[in-house]
């Protein structure tokens, strides 16, 4: 049997990130998994979450898995993903667009702004963020049709500001809770040649520092689990687990 998957989705999102891009890794024969991270499931506060807090999630998921599974992260879940293939064993960890752990600098301007702009909310960091469509249009969602964007957009839920403030403000942070190291598990990381809250500079980067390898999609933004394209990202991503099975086998 192929090994589970588990899909971890970003900022102001829920599993249902992964409702498209799901479906060629269930017709490979994977079990997939796409949880919400904790506080938007209607059983608990989102304010006050740490990174940390969703990274033991995740990595509780994965020790209850029946082998080390898949993980697969987009945006700040790319960062979750990171954090919790340093707890539980995983077999692949593969990133989409993702947010850079402690000590990657942003490479872009509009990185370097999201990291001061929510600053005008005052003490973020203590509060549930809500989710911006002005910020969503320009930047996430840019290549979706507006009915598109529109019905996403109505989908998302607030953030933790404590968690945004731990991965867009990391070097004000001294216990380095984002930080993360190799997990020895084989390490794929996308980046979307347009994307520039995550661009292909900086995903260089958080791939370099995991021993990972590193595939650029030039047409691409940040919603690569599901803006046009997308299925070229999932049949890449399921090359390399097949092609690790191989050199494992």
């Amino acid at each position: 049997m192929p090994a589970p998957v588990i899909m971890v989705h970003g900022a102001f999102c829920g599993g249902w990130t992964f409702d498209l891009f799901r479906q060629p890794f269930e017709a490979a024969g994977h079990a997939v998994f796409t949880p919400d991270l904790l506080g938007r499931d209607g059983q608990g506060a989102v304010a006050g979450r740490s990174m940390t807090d969703f990274a033991k999630q995740i990595a509780v998921l994965c020790e209850a898995c029946d082998e080390p599974p898949i993980l697969i992260g987009h945006s700040m879940g790319g960062l979750v993903a990171q954090m919790a293939a340093a707890r539980a064993k995983v077999s692949r960890l593969i990133l989409l667009a993702p947010s850079p752990p402690w000590g990657v600098s942003g490479a872009s301007l509009e990185e370097a702004v999201s990291a001061v702009s929510l600053y005008a909310l005052g003490p973020y960091w203590l509060q549930a963020v809500a989710p911006d469509y002005g910020v969503v249009k320009r930047y996430s969602l840019d290549r979706l049709e507006r009915a598109d964007r529109k019905a996403l957009y109505a989908r998302m839920t607030a953030e933790s500001g404590r968690a945004l403030w731990e991965t867009l403000n990391w070097w004000l942070d001294p216990f380095m809770t984002t930080s993360a190291a190799p997990s020895g598990a084989p390490t794929l990381a996308i980046a979307g040649g347009k994307d520039v809250i995550h661009p292909p500079a900086t995903v260089r980067q958080t791939a370099a520092r995991l021993n990972g390898v590193v595939e650029v999609f030039p047409e691409m933004s940040h919603w690569l689990p599901g803006e046009p394209g997308w299925e070229a990202v999932a049949a890449s991503c399921l090359t390399f687990i097949a092609a690790e099975d191989r050199a494992a086998a």
